[in-house]
Formats: C-alpha cells, sequence, structure tokens
C-alpha cells in the first residue's frame, strides 16, 4: 500500500504517522517485519477493511520511517538503521544525535550506573580489545571485577561526579546488566558474553569512535574499526592476519565482498586471507589454550580467559612503551 500520507513535507503528516512513530519510540527498535504487522494495523483503520502484514511494502514501510524522521529532526533526534552482525536482520532506531551518548543507554538510572555503564565500555573497548586480541566483549565475571565496579580511570573518566560516585555492589551490578540486556542495548551469547547490540552500536557509533580512536595517528591502530564492505562498526567478525592492517570484514559481508574480488587477499596488504583471524569473542573462544581449559572444566575456561587478556594488557602496554621509546 502506497501513501502519500505519510510524507510530512506533503502537509498530509497524520495519527496513522503519530501512532507509528509512538510505536518506534516505545520499542526503541524495529525491524521491518515488526513494522509490517503494525502498519497493517494502522492501514486497516485508515481504510475500514483489514490489512494484512504482507500487503504491507518495503516502499510503505521507508515512507513512515522517512516521515517520523522528518518529524523528530527538529527535536536533535534522527532515525538510523543497521543491519544484526551476525544474523544480518535490519533494525532501525532513534537515536540522539547530540546528547552524551553513554547517558542515553542509561535511561533513567542514577549516577553511579551511568558511571558504572562507562567503566564497562571501557573494558570492552580498551581493556579488553588490544592488538593482538580485539575482544570488544565482556564475561559476567568480568564485569563484577572490583576495578569495574568500583574504579576510575579509563577513556571516560569523569572528575565531576566523583564525588556522587560510590560504585556498585555485584548484586546492583548484576540488575543493571540485566536491564540492558532487556532493554536491548546489550546482548549475551550463548557462551555468555556481552556485546553491544545494534541499537547501542547505533547510538554509540561517533561517540566510540571519538573516545576510543585516536585521531591525531590516523594511520596507528585503532581500537574502533569499521568494515571493508559495508563501512559499519565492527564488533563481530573477520580481521586481516597482519597485526599492523586495518582491515576488518563481517561475517555476514565477506562472502559478497570476495565474490567481487579476483584473489582473497587483504585489499590494503595484500595478506593471504584466510578466515581465522576474528573479532569479537572468537578471538578468545577459537584459541588452543580455551578450548582445554573448557574441556578439563564445565566453567567455560573463565580463568584462563582472564589470564589470557590480562597477558595481552601488558603486551599492548609494553608496545607503546617500545615505540614512545623509539619516539625519543
Amino acid at each position: 500500500m502506497e501513501d502519500d500520507a505519510a510524507d510530512p513535507s506533503l502537509g498530509h503528516y497524520n495519527d496513522g504517522n503519530r501512532a507509528f512513530l509512538q510505536a518506534l519510540l516505545a520499542r526503541g527498535t524495529m525491524t521491518f517485519e515488526e513494522g509490517q504487522k503494525i502498519l497493517a494495523a494502522i492501514f486497516t483503520v485508515q481504510d475500514g477493511r483489514p490489512n494484512t502484514a504482507e500487503e504491507v511494502t518495503i516502499d510503505d514501510f521507508n515512507s513512515y520511517i522517512s516521515a517520523a524522521a522528518d518529524a523528530l529532526s527538529s527535536f536533535d533526534y534522527e532515525i538510523r538503521s543497521t543491519q544484526h552482525q551476525v544474523t544480518k536482520q535490519r533494525s532501525w532506531a532513534i537515536v540522539n544525535s547530540i546528547s552524551d551518548a553513554p547517558t542515553q543507554l542509561a535511561g533513567s538510572r542514577g549516577p553511579e550506573e551511568v558511571a558504572y555503564l562507562r567503566r564497562l565500555l571501557d573494558a570492552m573497548f580498551e581493556t579488553y580489545n588490544t592488538r593482538r586480541h580485539e575482544v570488544q566483549a565482556i564475561t559476567s565475571l568480568q564485569a563484577l571485577e572490583k576495578k569495574v565496579l568500583k574504579g576510575t580511570g579509563g577513556a571516560t573518566p569523569r572528575p565531576e561526579s566523583a564525588a556522587v560516585d560510590r560504585g556498585l555492589t555485584q548484586e546492583q551490578a548484576e540488575r543493571t546488566m540485566e536491564g540492558l540486556v532487556n532493554e536491548g542495548w546489550f546482548e549475551r551469547s550463548k557462551e555468555g558474553w556481552f556485546t553491544l547490540s545494534p541499537r547501542a552500536l547505533m547510538e554509540l557509533r561517533g561517540w566510540l569512535v571519538e573516545t576510543y580512536n585516536d585521531s591525531d595517528e590516523p594511520e596507528e591502530w585503532q581500537r574502533i574499526k569499521f568494515c571493508e564492505a559495508c563501512k559499519e562498526i565492527v564488533t563481530v567478525g573477520q580481521r586481516c592476519q597482519n597485526m599492523e592492517c586495518g582491515v576488518r570484514l563481517h561475517d555476514i559481508c565477506q562472502t559478497a565482498f570476495w565474490a567481487s574480488r579476483p584473489s582473497k587477499r587483504c585489499p590494503s596488504c595484500e595478506t593471504p586471507w584466510d578466515g581465522k583471524a576474528f573479532v569479537g569473542q572468537r578471538t578468545i573462544t577459537t584459541t588452543e589454550g580455551y578450548l582445554k581449559g573448557k574441556r578439563r572444566s564445565s566453567g567455560v575456561g573463565r580463568r584462563m580467559i582472564e589470564e589470557d587478556e590480562e597477558v595481552d594488557v601488558v603486551a599492548e602496554n609494553t608496545l607503546g612503551n617500545e615505540m614512545d621509546e623509539e619516539d625519543d
């Protein structure tokens, strides 16, 4: 069903558009399939006859998304879309284009929870995101470590809030993590790793780059990287085996990407690409040390994960010191 009424520029922004926008606001994110059901209900009321979800086309959906985006633009909100890095499902979300991004994720939570969320992000994108192991995820135990519960420093210190930041107890942190998953900001894999959801990546995209990448050294290794094919952030995918190379690919993008190229070599450094160097939890879960630990106990090798990550942090710091000495 094509509907010019969805276009506010034509002066026909109506109750159907408002209902659609309210549904999007209530959900936080929306897929096309979800939008079909919502629009079918709206069209049923507008037309005075039953409309099925299957009758709603992608053009209908895009028209209402565009109208909603126009209506929100004067309030410093915009609608973004992205594909899930694993399932490939596309979703749309309303994001605040000017506010402090982590505060958006925190919602109505208190200052201690906001500070905890910042430390979680520092752990995911600093501590557990090194040149050797770009994990960009965190386990339950790591999220409950004292340095995360009550720590200071990191890429996002907030001295002005130190007076009110008493940190969280383990029980409070567990409730916060559960809430972030239920609200669609974090996802938890079956192996127990927490990662940012598509909704969070849309909301945090600019903030992540500004906070964790070094704009003064654009040619150096950066913590936040983008897919060579779709240009979206990669927190789950594949990487070039050359540690100095910044090329990354989503698993969902790599088949079409390589089909358009004469050989399966890195487009930047020409290193052969075997698909066995990973971004995300697989950089840990595919290692021999992790697999041995998993075979030895039912605890999924957590101790070995943490030890491995600590070694990576030391290696990263050592490399940084060596580079500083070379500069001197």
